[in-house]
């Protein structure tokens, strides 16, 4: 017999004093776990021809609302900067080049799965999970309570929430293909459509060696730097481009994991043991007793 919601919660004030000893954890190793050994993708921006296809594939993969392939040839959608949202996991973007009027690179942006994702960190239910196998971050809906921290945290605004639906909500966002990679043994949707092989899958640390070995035979097609490989403690999509990322719709972040500015804060606040849900049960009360102290001056 499983659980309803009303028995998760309870379970949650039983389970958050462990959980922050398994934050601990993870904070005191962050920094020095490079994820080398998990899935990535390299994106090279200058081998980008903007088809689209990786979109639909993407959708198809998903089984999200879709067009035909044939309509995603539209290019009037490069006129508007698009960010992925609740039924559209990743979108591409197109990005003229200075002084080349004839030229344009393009950008596909969809979740990052970070190394020490900030989306993880922020969950208080646990229901996005790094997996340390793929390096995927990993959503169950079933545990999330809509709180939506995930997406304030995120630096890279990726998960997006059904406002829509009104009855069982959840959190959207790119899955890296976790099925695919783990039942079927093949790589991710996009990669596999991709016609002009922009989208390179393997071991992340191949990728990165990959990526300067590129640089380093084209020091004029690419600038010195893998978006993605120190980025925030590194993320699992990284990206070889001809300019700074952050002029080609990607913001320019320093290598400190987030959760190592946050995760402190959160340990302070919950040094004795409380886990949040206990703390926000202990200021509903206060707001109770407050409220009927108000009702009982109101009646007298």
């Amino acid at each position: 017999m499983g659980l309803d919601r009303r028995d998760f919660m309870k379970s949650l004030v039983c389970a958050g004093a462990s959980s922050l000893f398994a934050q601990n954890a993870f904070s005191s190793t962050a920094e020095a776990n490079n994820f080398l050994d998990t899935f990535g993708v390299l994106v090279d921006t200058t081998v980008c021809i903007g088809c689209r296809k990786c979109e639909w594939a993407c959708k198809q993969v998903n089984h999200l609302p879709n067009k035909s392939l044939e309509a995603y040839q539209d290019t009037s959608v490069f006129e508007t900067h698009r960010r992925p949202d609740e039924a559209t996991y990743t979108v591409v973007n197109k990005f003229d080049v200075p002084g080349e009027e004839q030229r344009a690179e393009y950008t596909k942006v969809q979740c990052m799965h970070c190394n020490h994702a900030a989306c993880v960190s922020a969950c208080i239910v646990g229901a996005l999970k790094k997996d340390k196998q793929t390096g995927a971050v990993r959503y169950d809906s079933w545990k999330c309570i809509g709180c939506r921290y995930c997406m304030a945290a995120c630096p890279f605004q990726i998960p997006a929430y059904e406002y829509h639906n009104a009855l069982t909500p959840k959190i959207q966002k790119c899955g890296f293909c976790f099925d695919r990679l783990v039942t079927e043994n093949t790589v991710p949707g996009c990669v596999e459509i991709c016609p002009v092989e922009a989208l390179k899958f393997g071991k992340r640390g191949d990728l990165i060696e990959l990526a300067h070995a590129n640089i380093a035979s084209n020091p004029e097609r690419y600038i010195d730097h893998v978006y993605g490989e120190h980025e925030l403690g590194g993320t699992s999509w990284m990206y070889l481009s001809s300019r700074p990322m952050e002029e080609m719709g990607l913001l320019k972040f320093g290598t400190k994991p987030i959760p190592s500015y946050t995760e402190p804060l959160q340990h302070a606040i919950f040094k004795k043991f409380v886990p949040p849900v206990s703390l926000f049960a202990f200021l509903g009360g206060i707001m109770w007793l407050f409220r009927n102290s108000e009702s009982a001056n109101e009646n007298e």
